[in-house]
């Protein structure tokens, strides 16, 4: 079965509509979402508008992007440090 997509506004929009009604289980039948993903995306967005969900989205990118240089750097510092530290 395909994995839907649903984008930070998507995301925003179908907390704010669970927020408005009040019934969880009906919102997530409706939109296709099950309890555990709607939980966790309650504890990720919680009480955010849409420009501040898209803003942590791009930190986020930005963290990954970032540890994946610092793992390339470290991995070039090591391989520096065994071809200097051998006895030609």
């Amino acid at each position: 079965m395909k994995k839907k997509q649903y984008s930070t506004t998507q995301i925003v929009g179908i907390l704010r509509e669970a927020e408005a009604g009040g019934n969880t289980a009906e919102t997530c039948r409706k939109h296709g979402v099950s309890p555990l993903t709607f939980y966790a995306w309650k504890a990720k967005y919680r009480g955010m508008d849409v420009s501040d969900a898209k803003r942590l989205k791009e930190l986020e990118q930005e963290n990954a992007r970032l540890k994946r240089l610092l793992a390339e750097s470290a991995l070039d510092n090591a391989a520096l440090k065994d071809l200097l530290g051998r006895k030609w």
